[in-house]
């Protein structure tokens, strides 16, 4: 069923406008009668299309839900900026493993060092692939992409959280089977780009709360690394 998403919804009087309403006339070319799910917070809407004119789709509404595919636990990604290719494959996964948030970081071993100014220039393009994300696997909601941030800043974002955990391949941390997720609503999972991390970043790190974790004997790519680490996450969170 068509899934499409609204940031507020009047139950009594529910329509799709813009570009929404366009997709559902002239690329899905849907009738009067069928039905798609309008997704708001979290909450599913299963309407029926009751009329279609040329700028707004009006619905009736069938039943509502809590949406199945969202988790329990919020999760916010702190992604070290990779390549601009690899950010977008990683916002895509993470978003269908269930991130709430991605918050692109630019650390001390980015390769990829773009200013705030051509960032931002790239966020309706980021926030696009996680929308479309969110509508292919079933979420309830849109996780949002924010504004790139320094590492300090993000640092002051961590201890604002339940727990954060940050993978690092060196000695001195645990394995994800460790870290205690009892009553953690709100967590954070930072992940470094092509270079990783630094010692004194980590340092910083886990003096503002985080665990330092590894993930196992061999070395993963930093695309690699958010998908493995959010995929044990969800899975040791019951969230699977």
């Amino acid at each position: 069923m068509p899934r499409f998403f609204t940031n507020k919804i009047d139950e009594t009087n529910i329509t799709i406008t813009g570009s929404d309403a366009n997709h559902i006339s002239r690329s899905l070319r849907m009738k009067k009668g069928e039905e798609i799910t309008v997704c708001c917070n979290g909450t599913d809407y299963n309407c029926v299309i009751e009329n279609i004119t040329s700028d707004t789709v009006y619905l009736n509404l069938i039943s509502k839900n809590i949406c199945a595919a969202e988790p329990d636990i919020n999760v916010t990604l702190f992604q070290a900026v990779p390549k601009m290719d690899k950010l977008e494959y990683i916002i895509q996964k993470s978003v269908e493993l269930g991130v709430s948030r991605i918050v692109p970081i630019l650390t001390r071993r980015c390769i990829s060092r773009p200013d705030e100014k051509d960032f931002s220039k790239k966020l309706p393009r980021l926030q696009k692939i996680a929308e479309q994300a969110a509508m292919q696997s079933g979420r309830g909601i849109i996780p949002q992409v924010t504004p790139m941030v320094s590492y300090k800043k993000s640092l002051a974002m961590m201890k604002e959280l339940d727990r954060t955990v940050i993978l690092y391949e060196e000695k001195g941390g645990c394995s994800f089977k460790e870290v205690n997720f009892d009553n953690v609503n709100n967590m954070g999972l930072v992940i470094g780009s092509e270079g990783g991390f630094d010692s004194e970043e980590v340092n910083s790190a886990c003096e503002a709360g985080a665990v330092q974790v590894w993930l196992g004997k061999r070395i993963l790519r930093c695309e690699t690394a958010p998908i493995t680490a959010m995929s044990i996450l969800m899975f040791l969170t019951n969230n699977m």
